[in-house]
C-alpha cells in the first residue's frame, strides 16, 4: 500500500506527515531517516486502527482515484 508523505525541512532536520492518516507523523535528521521513521509510524498507526476495529462490523471498499 502506498501513502503520500509530506516532507518539510527545518533547522532540526526533516518532518514527515501523512495527510491521509490524520495525526500520523514522524521526523528525522535527514530526509531518508524521516521517511524510514514515518514508515514505522504508518505501520503503528494502522496497527492501532486494527485494534480499535476488532470485533466491529466492518467492510472494505475499493475507491478509484
Amino acid at each position: 500500500m502506498k501513502y503520500k508523505v509530506r516532507l518539510e525541512q527545518s533547522e532540526e532536520g526533516w518532518a514527515a506527515s501523512v495527510p491521509g492518516l490524520p495525526g500520523c507523523w514522524s521526523q528525522g535528521a535527514t530526509e531518508d531517516e524521516a521517511l524510514e521513521n514515518v514508515r514505522d509510524a504508518i505501520s503503528d498507526y494502522l496497527g492501532a486502527v486494527g485494534e480499535l476495529l476488532q470485533g466491529a462490523h466492518v467492510r472494505e471498499i475499493d475507491v478509484a482515484v
